[in-house]
C-alpha cells in the first residue's frame, strides 16, 4: 500500500492540474461559442474530442500495457500530456490560441490517456492486496472528487485575476510532480506467460481477441458492462447539457458553485469507499445507487432553483464513486493479472462507447428537437409546462426528465436479471482461477 499511496499522491496532484485546465479551457470555449451561434452542439464537440480518441485507442493500448512496464506507460502518458500543455501555453502567450487548437490538443491528450488509464487501473491490482481493492478504488475516486471540488473555484479565481496562462503553467508543474513520484518507486514484477514469437501485428490482434473472449464468455460480466454503459450514457448527457444550462456570460460563479457542491458529494462518496471495504454484494449496490441517480436526474428536470439543482448533483456524484469502485473491484478480483490491461481497456471502451454516443446526440437533440418542442406555445410546452421549465433553451429540462425515466427502466430490468445479480458468486476470483490453472499444469 505504501507504493500505491505514493503513486496516488502524484496522480491526485496531476489530476487537479488537469481539471483546472479542463475547466478554464471549457469556459473559454463556451464564451467563444456564445459569441457565435450559441448552440450546445459546438460545446459538445469539446467533450467529444476529450473522450473519443481514448475509447477508440483503448483496446490496442490495453494490449500494449500488458506487454510494457505499467509504470513506464504512466510516465509516458504524463510526459506527453505535459508537452501538449506547454504547446497550448505558448499559443496563449503569443495570443494565437484558436478553438481548433484546443480540439487538436484534447485529441492528442485523450490518446495518451488511453494508455495511462488501463495502466493505472491494472497497477492498483498489482500493488494492492485483494481485500483492499475497494478501498484503493475509493481513494482513486476521492482524487477525482478533490479535483471536482477545488478546480472550479480555483480556476475561476485564477481566470479572473491572472488569466489562462497561469492555469496552464500550474498544470505543467503538476505533471512534473506526478512523473517524479512514478520515477521514485518500483512496481513488483508480475509473471508473464512466454509465447512463441509471431509477427507483432498478429500478436496484438490475438491478445485483443483473448481479452474480448474473456468478457463475452462470461454472461455476468457482459450484463455488468452493459449496465454500467447505460450509466456512462447518462453522465455523458449531463456533461454536455449542464454547463450550457448554468452558463452566465463573463461569470464563473453559478457554474463553479454547482460543480463544487457536486464535487463535495463525490468526495464524500469516495471517502466512504476509502474507509469502508465495500458492500458484500457489490452488484446490488451498483444497481441500487444507479436507481438513486435515475431519480435525481428525473427531479433535475422539474422546476427547481440552482441551489436545489446543486443538491441533486451532490447526490448524483455521491453515488458515482460507489458505483465505479464496486464495479472496478469486481473486475480486478475476477480477471487474471496477465489479462488485466487488455480486459480493462476493452471494458472501459465498451462502457464509455455510449458516453461517446451521448456527446454526439445530446447537442443536436436539444437544439433541433427538444428546444422547439419546449418553446413558448410549443406542443409539449402546453402539456407539461406546469411542472418543467419552458422557453427556448429549456429542452435540456425535458431531456433530464426523459433520461431519468429511461435510467429507472434499465435499473428495473437489471434487478430482474439473475446472471447479473449472482455474478460475484458464479464467477470465481482471479486467484482461484490462477491457482486452478497452475495445479492443472
Amino acid at each position: 500500500m505504501q507504493t500505491f499511496f505514493i503513486v496516488w499522491i502524484g496522480q491526485v496532484i496531476s489530476l487537479l492540474g488537469s481539471k483546472l485546465t479542463e475547466f478554464a479551457l471549457g469556459f473559454w470555449i463556451l464564451e467563444q461559442t456564445y459569441q457565435g451561434t450559441g448552440t450546445i452542439t459546438q460545446f459538445a464537440l469539446t467533450i467529444l474530442f476529450m473522450y473519443l480518441p481514448r475509447v477508440v485507442i483503448s483496446p490496442l493500448a490495453g494490449v500494449l500495457v500488458d506487454r510494457w512496464n505499467r509504470r513506464s506507460a504512466m510516465i509516458m502518458s504524463d510526459l506527453g500530456t505535459a508537452i501538449i500543455t506547454l504547446v497550448i501555453l505558448s499559443l496563449v502567450l503569443s495570443n494565437n490560441l484558436a478553438v481548433w487548437h484546443i480540439y487538436l490538443a484534447l485529441t492528442i491528450s485523450s490518446s495518451l490517456n488511453a494508455f495511462q488509464q488501463p495502466a493505472y487501473t491494472a497497477a492498483i491490482a498489482q500493488l494492492v492486496p485483494p481485500n483492499n481493492l475497494s478501498r484503493a478504488n475509493g481513494m482513486v475516486q476521492a482524487s477525482f472528487a478533490i479535483a471536482k471540488i477545488a478546480a472550479p473555484a480555483i480556476a475561476g479565481l485564477l481566470m479572473n485575476f491572472f488569466g489562462l496562462q497561469t492555469i496552464l503553467s500550474i498544470d505543467v508543474a503538476t505533471f512534473a510532480i506526478a512523473i517524479i513520484t512514478l520515477v521514485s518507486v518500483k512496481f513488483p514484477r508480475i509473471k508473464r506467460f512466454t509465447k512463441a514469437k509471431k509477427r507483432i501485428v498478429n500478436q496484438v490482434i490475438s491478445d485483443a481477441i483473448a481479452g474480448w473472449n474473456y468478457i463475452v464468455l462470461r454472461p455476468g460480466l457482459v450484463r455488468l458492462v452493459c449496465f454500467i454503459a447505460i450509466s456512462y450514457f447518462s453522465m455523458g448527457m449531463l456533461e454536455v447539457v449542464l454547463w450550457p444550462l448554468l452558463y452566465q456570460p463573463d461569470s464563473t460563479e453559478q457554474l463553479g458553485f454547482v460543480l463544487s457542491v457536486g464535487g463535495c458529494g463525490m468526495l464524500l462518496g469516495s471517502v466512504l469507499m476509502s474507509v469502508w471495504s465495500g458492500p458484500k454484494n457489490r452488484v446490488r449496490a451498483i444497481i441500487g445507487f444507479a436507481g438513486l441517480q435515475g431519480i435525481i436526474i428525473l427531479i433535475g428536470g422539474l422546476k427547481i432553483s440552482p441551489f436545489v439543482l446543486a443538491i441533486g448533483i451532490f447526490g448524483y456524484l455521491f453515488s458515482q464513486p460507489i458505483i465505479v469502485s464496486c464495479n472496478q473491484a469486481i473486475w480486478q478480483s475476477k480477471v487474471p493479472s496477465r489479462l488485466q490491461g487488455r480486459v480493462f481497456a476493452l471494458q472501459q471502451t465498451i462502457e464509455r462507447s455510449l458516453a461517446i454516443c451521448a456527446y454526439l446526440f445530446a447537442g443536436p437533440l436539444v437544439d433541433n428537437v427538444l428546444n422547439p418542442l419546449m418553446a413558448e406555445g410549443g406542443v409539449l410546452a402546453q402539456m407539461i409546462g406546469k411542472i418543467i421549465n419552458t422557453g427556448m433553451g429549456q429542452g435540456v429540462t425535458l431531456l433530464l426528465v426523459l433520461l431519468g425515466i429511461i435510467n429507472l427502466m434499465f435499473v428495473a430490468i437489471a434487478y430482474r436479471e439473475p446472471r447479473l445479480r449472482h455474478l460475484e458468486t458464479e464467477l470465481p476470483d482471479r486467484n482461484t482461477f490462477q491457482n486452478t490453472k497452475t495445479t492443472t499444469a
